[in-house]
């Protein structure tokens, strides 16, 4: 399963001392760039194709709190795929290092063609970094994002 190390900074904290809902979202996506970055798509090339990994809803549980400086390991794992590869669902779980489940986010989501601000199907080879994730045991096909002409 793919999985990285992150801390809860100070910036990540609300009012509680605990880690914010915009935190969660932000170093999911962190993850999610970092998993691109290290399989031939850092952010240069991406922006060079001129498409980006787009979010359309996310689905955020909690768990456990997370304090400050708080180590943290969040994976990301296939929860959807549509037939083309035109839709995603990946699902990140963000666990302290004793294993204990802290919050879930399943995000929906698609590429975005950044010149013609469409939905596209990526191509195959930035396909293959979202196919080689291990799958969530409620994987399910997703419908294409690219509408019938």
């Amino acid at each position: 399963m793919y999985s990285k190390r992150l801390y809860a900074g100070w910036g990540d904290m609300d009012f509680n001392a605990h880690m914010s809902n915009t935190a969660y979202l932000n170093k999911y996506g962190d993850v999610r760039m970092m998993l691109f970055a290290e399989n031939g798509f850092p952010i240069s090339e991406l922006a060079q194709l001129t498409i980006g990994l787009v979010a359309m809803r996310d689905e955020l549980e909690y768990f456990k709190e997370v304090n400050p400086m708080q180590e943290l390991i969040v994976t990301a794992a296939l929860a959807g795929l549509s037939d083309d590869g035109s839709r995603w669902a990946i699902r990140h779980e963000f666990m302290r290092t004793d294993g204990k489940l802290c919050a879930r986010v399943t995000s929906v989501g698609g590429w975005l063609e950044l010149k013609a601000r469409k939905l596209v199907v990526p191509p195959e080879d930035m396909l293959a970094v979202t196919k080689m994730l291990s799958r969530t045991e409620d994987f399910s096909t997703l419908p294409s994002s690219i509408k019938a002409s």
